[in-house]
This record gives C-alpha cells, sequence and structure tokens, in this order.
C-alpha cells in the first residue's frame, strides 16, 4: 500500500525547519514540544528517513531532511491554493510588487499568471528598480513585497535561487571586438545596482583597464548596447537574448546573486502573504 504522508506533519516539520527549534514551533501549532517531537518522529518513521539533526541548542536539517523541505512546502502551498480555488473565500485585494528589469523580464509573466489564475480577485501593481532602490521603497511602505537580489546566496532560509552574472557582447570572444584603445568599454546598470557593483569589482580585481561607455537602468537599453558592439555589457545570464554571446576568459568570473522575496513590515494581507508564498513555491523551478 502506497504511503501516505499526512498534512499536520508537515506543517509541524516545516515550522521546525524554519524555526530551529522544537519549542518555537510548539509555540507557532500550539502544541506541547513532545507532541511536536512525536509529529516529527512519525513522520520520519513514514519516510524511512532521518530528517533533523538534534542538539542542545535545536534542530537542523540533514541532507534528506533539506530534500523534502521543498516537497513539503509545495504540498502544503499546492493544498492551499486548492482548497481557495474552490470555495467562495477567494483572495481579494491589491498589492505593489516590485522587481528589477531582468527579472520581471525573465521569470514575473509565469509567476502572474499562474497566481492570476487561482487568486483572479487579486491586483498587482508592478514597481521595476534596482534592488538597493526597492529596499527603501520597502523599507518606507512604499511597495509591499519585491525579490531582490543579494550577494549572500548561503542562506537557505531566505535565498529561493541563485543567478549567473555574465559578460554579454555582440561577437563570442573579447578579441574580435577591436575596442580602440585598449580600455574595454562597458555598458552598466546605475552605480547604485548590484550588478554594476560586481562588474566593477570583477575588473579591477583582474587588473583589467575598462570604462564605463553608458549607463541606464533599463535592460533593453543594455542590450541594445550589446548588440551594437560598441561595448561590453553584464546581465543576468538567463536573461541573455539569443543573439548575443556571453562571453567568458579572458573576461574575469562574475559571482552568481541570490534572490530573495522580502515583504515591508506593514505589509500583512492574506493576499500579499498567499503570492510569496507563491513565489517561493514556484521562482525555483522556473
Amino acid at each position: 500500500m502506497q504511503t501516505l504522508l499526512d498534512l499536520k506533519l508537515l506543517a509541524t516539520f516545516v515550522r521546525a525547519a524554519h524555526s530551529g527549534t522544537l519549542s518555537a514551533t510548539a509555540i507557532q501549532v500550539g502544541r506541547t514540544q513532545s507532541t511536536v517531537t512525536m509529529q516529527i518522529q512519525r513522520l520520519e518513521e513514514t519516510l524511512g528517513q532521518s530528517l533533523f539533526h538534534r542538539s542542545g541548542s535545536g534542530v537542523s536539517l540533514t541532507g534528506a531532511g533539506e530534500r523534502f523541505l521543498g516537497y513539503a512546502e509545495r504540498i502544503l502551498r499546492l493544498h492551499d491554493e486548492a482548497v481557495s480555488a474552490f470555495s467562495d473565500k477567494g483572495l481579494h485585494g491589491s498589492m505593489v510588487f516590485g522587481c528589477p528589469e531582468d527579472y520581471l523580464i525573465t521569470f514575473f509573466p509565469a509567476l502572474l499568471k499562474s497566481f492570476g489564475t487561482i487568486h483572479p480577485d487579486v491586483e498587482i501593481k508592478v514597481v521595476s528598480a534596482p534592488s538597493p532602490e526597492l529596499n527603501r521603497l520597502l523599507h518606507a511602505s512604499q511597495i509591499d513585497m519585491a525579490i531582490t537580489s543579494t550577494p549572500e546566496i548561503h542562506d537557505r532560509q531566505k535565498i529561493v535561487r541563485t543567478e549567473q552574472l555574465a559578460w554579454v557582447g555582440s561577437k563570442p570572444a573579447l578579441e574580435l571586438h577591436d575596442f580602440p584603445d585598449g580600455a574595454i568599454p562597458l555598458a552598466m546598470p546605475a552605480s547604485n545596482a548590484m550588478d554594476h557593483k560586481a562588474a566593477c569589482d570583477a575588473m579591477d580585481d583582474a587588473g583589467m583597464r575598462y570604462k564605463i561607455s553608458y549607463a541606464s537602468n533599463s535592460l533593453t537599453g543594455l542590450i541594445a548596447v550589446a548588440r551594437s558592439g560598441l561595448a561590453i555589457s553584464v546581465m543576468m545570464q538567463k536573461a541573455v537574448p539569443a543573439d548575443l554571446y556571453i562571453l567568458k576568459s579572458p573576461m574575469p568570473a562574475l559571482p552568481q546573486l541570490g534572490l530573495q522575496v522580502v515583504t515591508s513590515s506593514t505589509a500583512r494581507s492574506p493576499a500579499i502573504s498567499a503570492f510569496g508564498d507563491h513565489i517561493r513555491n514556484l521562482l525555483p523551478f522556473l
């Protein structure tokens, strides 16, 4: 007989994975700590896997626990979405959502379409800006939620996925561009963008001569300059159009950036919470 997973056990497991202590989990789920311990043990017995390392300071996920966490969160989210979709208590409301332009073009259509299918009565207004500006707007409560970039890619509690930055040109190799004076002309996002800092740091660390010939917060503008052959640009690898080339050596290696979903401290509505969960569940698989 096929094993069936208990949703209550999954919910307790997810909360324990995020809180890191069974005592905090017990408060969150309204149970005693011994009951929470028994629920985790029952889930481990069902799966035949140990999900947590236990210590005096709390619990941490095993390798199996890390793998199972994504499944558990998706199962719970699909359950909630199904109940909402087939009840008369569908979500209503509006929100202001922020996103850098490259993520907006690459990921947002699929996120919006799938969420809108489930929650057609939720209105989402979109603001496109670099991550530092989005962080400022979040702090000022001028937007409700945003996908932002961070160089800290190892925080598994916050990072939804990672993306590789890439040098982009109109020809497949740097030497084919034939820039006249030896200094590599760059088409860059505005100076407050993380892509800009990452590219300049990489060039400086490699001791390569460069000049910023074009600056724009518009991804469309950077793509246009790269297509002209007048400069090398930098952008998220998944946003590189098919007619442009990703440049390798001698261009220095660029870092990865982490994508995180951040909510304003004043944004509390069920619609905002549901959209945040939807992004966290779907974005890693786009």
